[in-house]
């Protein structure tokens, strides 16, 4: 099929999916796709492993829940405030971990994830473990009520939306063929003259700013802002994702935090047997679709 077709008919599917489906359910669904996405920049196109991703998702949900519950600010204008934290944090942890390698950079991330972690235990707006509750979601420009929860679905997909074409754009453009060099053979891009920890900053601060859009949208459409978001263990989960799909694939990160996300809540009766069964869903895809779901089935049908 090609690609067009296809993209076309997977946003006729969720231009539909709110009369059919569950709004709240799909509102998290994209805001983990996002997430997931915005990591794969990273570790899919230019090989740096991140294992505090969750400190941008997380603040960035944070600040956009307290700017629209204390500030009083519009739908929008809650979100670019906490997607403009989670840039300027991205920044300069990005300076701080760059000129990393390997299994360093990845500490290092971690090591400043938690710092931020720990900030947000401490900090007075965040109200510690019991995080923000009850955000408003205001009227968009000040005359769409995101209190319903359709015309919230729309407001999401849009900003989901723009963060996959902002994705798509970086992936495919020159910019992006460097990245891929750099994933591939760091030392060979460097002696072609390209500034290699120049084009790992910008790519950690685009990662960073999308992360930040999908949890400051997620914050929200579903009211509540709390430390799993800025969790050593909401890093974790993304890399599952990402990996279960298909990492340095387009849709694969989004189908991995679909999967996920379906198993979180349909099987939330379970309790801690929900972790279980993701490991072992897990293991099964890794040992079954070693390039992930989607990079599997790209690989067999030979689509690039």
């Amino acid at each position: 099929m090609n690609k067009t077709v296809m993209y076309a008919l997977l946003l006729a599917a969720l231009l539909v999916a709110p009369f059919v489906g569950y709004p709240i359910f799909l509102m998290t669904c994209l805001c983990f796709a996002l997430f997931a996405s915005a990591f794969n920049l990273l570790i899919g196109f230019t090989g740096l492993l991140s294992f505090g991703h969750a400190m941008f998702f997380g603040f960035a949900a944070y600040i956009s829940g307290h700017a629209a519950k204390v500030w009083g600010l519009s739908p929008e204008l809650a979100v670019l405030a906490g997607t403009l934290s989670a840039t300027v944090i991205g920044w300069v942890v990005g300076i701080l971990a760059v000129r990393r390698q390997g299994i360093y950079f990845a500490m290092v991330t971690l090591a400043l994830s938690q710092m931020i972690y720990f900030f947000c235990v401490q900090a007075p707006f965040t109200y510690a473990e019991d995080g923000i509750q009850s955000i408003p979601r205001g009227k968009l420009f000040g005359v769409l009520d995101m209190g319903n929860d359709v015309n919230m679905y729309y407001f999401v997909l849009a900003m989901a939306l723009i963060g996959f074409a902002l994705i798509h754009r970086t992936i495919h453009s020159p910019f992006g063929q460097v990245l891929k060099s750099i994933r591939e053979n760091e030392p060979r891009a460097l002696s072609l003259g390209y500034d290699v920890d120049r084009y790992k900053l910008v790519a950690f601060v685009i990662s960073a700013t999308l992360a930040g859009l999908a949890g400051a949208t997620k914050s929200l459409a579903l009211g509540l802002a709390t430390l799993t978001d800025v969790s050593w263990q909401m890093s974790g989960e993304v890399v599952l994702m990402t990996l279960l799909g298909g990492m340095g694939t387009i849709l694969g990160p989004s189908l991995g935090a679909a999967i996920i996300i379906t198993m979180q809540n349909y099987l939330s009766d379970l309790g801690s047997w929900v972790t279980i069964i993701m490991g072992v869903t897990f293991v099964v895809c890794v040992l079954a679709f070693r390039r992930g779901i989607v990079g599997e089935i790209e690989h067999r049908f030979g689509k690039k």
